[in-house]
């Protein structure tokens, strides 16, 4: 059977080694335009910039009354605001917003991408430093997916890499068992409908095989839950292994498992200028 492109004959314990930096270049892409604008703000998107969560996150904290402005519990997020002063969430005065910072972290498997789990298991703020600045992860890998997960400090610039409008791309490799041709992946290309959920364009190529066993990487930017080994499985296929490998520019290359490090600021600045265009 032939492929699409040669395979990378890459190990099975983890994505390939190598630059750890932004990839240099990326097909153009739509992107949702930066929000970074001075002045009033509703005070949802002015939390989210302060890092108090995302926009989401902070319209759940008013309806449940946990956000005051000067002691006065807010009940709506439409009034504007300039700046946090006066601000509190649960009692705590809301720090001023600070510059965006991107992390890389290898995300192993057998932890959620949470603040907590009701049953006790382990999260990655269990294995994230301690010193490190509140973050918030930019999308999320289930409990046994392991590879590159990103966190942010700014809640604003989450919502932006995580909408589909913005186009980011995700890549991922899958560990799968039984029998998939390139014909049927290259299928994918035209989307999916899937118990009644219809997921988007996903570039498929099959890397190499043993026996029924095969390892596919799989490119695509919507990132709904549990998109791949959804799609797999309706394809016949039985996933043993997933791996982020890629989001966005940024890739898992050199990033030891459980490992985190910060995107250089001239990094992320350029990224942010591509994204924005």
């Amino acid at each position: 059977m032939t492929t699409r492109r040669p395979p990378r004959n890459m190990p099975d314990r983890e994505a390939p080694k190598g630059r750890c930096a932004a990839r240099a270049s990326q097909s153009p892409r739509k992107a949702a335009p930066a929000e970074h604008e001075e002045g009033p703000q509703r005070i949802a998107k002015l939390l989210a910039r302060a890092g108090v969560g995302s926009r989401r996150d902070v319209e759940r904290m008013i309806e449940e009354g946990r956000i005051a402005l000067h002691g006065e519990i807010i009940s709506q997020p439409a009034p504007l605001l300039a700046t946090t002063e006066g601000l509190t969430v649960d009692g705590n005065p809301v720090a001023k917003p600070v510059s965006t910072r991107l992390y890389r972290f290898h995300k192993p498997a057998g932890c959620l991408t949470a603040a907590r789990d009701p049953k006790g298991r382990k999260t990655i703020y269990d294995l994230l430093p301690k010193d490190l600045p509140r973050l918030m992860p930019v999308g999320r890998l289930d409990y046994n997916t392991e590879g590159l997960l990103l966190l942010t400090n700014d809640g604003e610039f989450k919502r932006q890499l995580e909408l589909p409008a913005s186009g980011v791309e995700r890549t991922y490799r899958a560990r799968a068992f039984g029998d998939i041709s390139q014909a049927q992946l290259e299928e994918l290309m035209l989307g999916v409908e899937i118990d009644g959920i219809r997921y988007g364009k996903i570039d498929a190529n099959l890397e190499r095989r043993t026996g029924r066993n095969q390892w596919i990487e799989l490119t695509l930017t919507e990132g709904k839950n549990r998109e791949v080994r959804r799609v797999l499985e309706h394809l016949g296929l039985q996933v043993s292994r997933l791996i982020r490998t890629r989001y966005g520019e940024f890739l898992l290359d050199g990033l030891d498992t459980g490992a985190v490090e910060v995107v250089p600021r001239d990094a992320l600045f350029q990224f942010r200028r591509r994204l924005d265009k």
